[in-house]
């Protein structure tokens, strides 16, 4: 019997992947794909492999997000991404959960792989979601960061998602990137300007925070390396803001 929940899925050009994530899916009442005007075959895979999919398009993963849980026809919905997979001891306590639910959202850990390898230390080892919740909730808006509105009443599940962001260091890099602009914009945007502080110490205390405080050291060179990685997403977004300054500020018709 289907498990009475709606899963709602934004994409944009998951074509490798999504035939996979909706085939790990097959439990689920219902499955939405909100699209948001993928160029690739994304949408027609998603279509036959027994997803409603609808096109939501603008910049931000919320919005997407949002139009799809408007369409669920079950009062419960969880939030996943492409690359991620529900374990099965989450899909059983989903079962459990649903049957009587205690609070009125619940978050779940995500276990985050690079490389095959476990990101259990550092930021990564610490990431934790509101995923599932009633369908009258909705996610902010922010290109970077969406997250679920203030819910009270949060419940904890102890089966994870295991969640895989990037296929290789490049892929990594590539995403990095991406969002480190998105994040510099939002910042711009807001009237926040690079400061020596941003450019320099928070990368800084970003890889002594995950290197060390979180204990990432013990992780050998893996730790090292998504250490520095982690510190390099925080100076590109704030190297990308000082770009922002400083092109604001050039002369016209230079």
């Amino acid at each position: 019997m289907p498990v009475p929940l709606t899963v709602v899925i934004p994409t944009l050009n998951e074509e490798r992947q999504i035939a996979a994530a909706l085939e790990a899916l097959r439990w689920a009442d219902e499955v939405i794909v909100a699209d948001g005007g993928s160029s690739d075959r994304t949408a027609e895979l998603a279509r036959s492999h027994g997803a409603a999919v609808i096109e939501v398009r603008g910049e931000s993963i919320g919005l997407q997000r949002n139009a799809a849980i408007a369409r669920a026809r079950n009062e419960w919905v969880l939030a996943l991404d492409a690359d991620e997979r529900v374990t099965e001891a989450l899909r059983e306590e989903l079962v459990r959960v649903l049957a009587t639910p205690a609070h009125e959202a619940y978050r779940v850990r995500c276990e985050n792989y690079f490389l095959g390898r476990e990101r259990s230390r550092g930021r990564w080892g610490r990431d934790w979601h509101v995923r599932l919740f009633r369908r009258h909730r909705r996610f902010s808006e922010e290109r970077v960061h969406e997250h679920l509105e203030a819910v009270h009443d949060v419940g904890e599940l102890r089966g994870p998602i295991v969640h895989v962001p990037y296929r290789d260091l490049t892929h990594h890099l590539e995403k990095m990137m991406v969002y480190a602009r998105w994040g510099a914009q939002e910042l711009h945007a807001r009237g926040h300007r690079a400061t020596a502080w941003d450019i320099l110490g928070r990368p800084a205390w970003r890889f002594v925070r995950d290197y060390f405080w979180y204990g990432s050291w013990r992780d050998g060179r893996f730790g090292l390396v998504t250490s520095l990685l982690t510190a390099c997403a925080g100076f590109l977004k704030y190297a990308y803001l000082w770009e922002l300054d400083q092109t604001q500020s050039a002369p016209r018709g230079v």
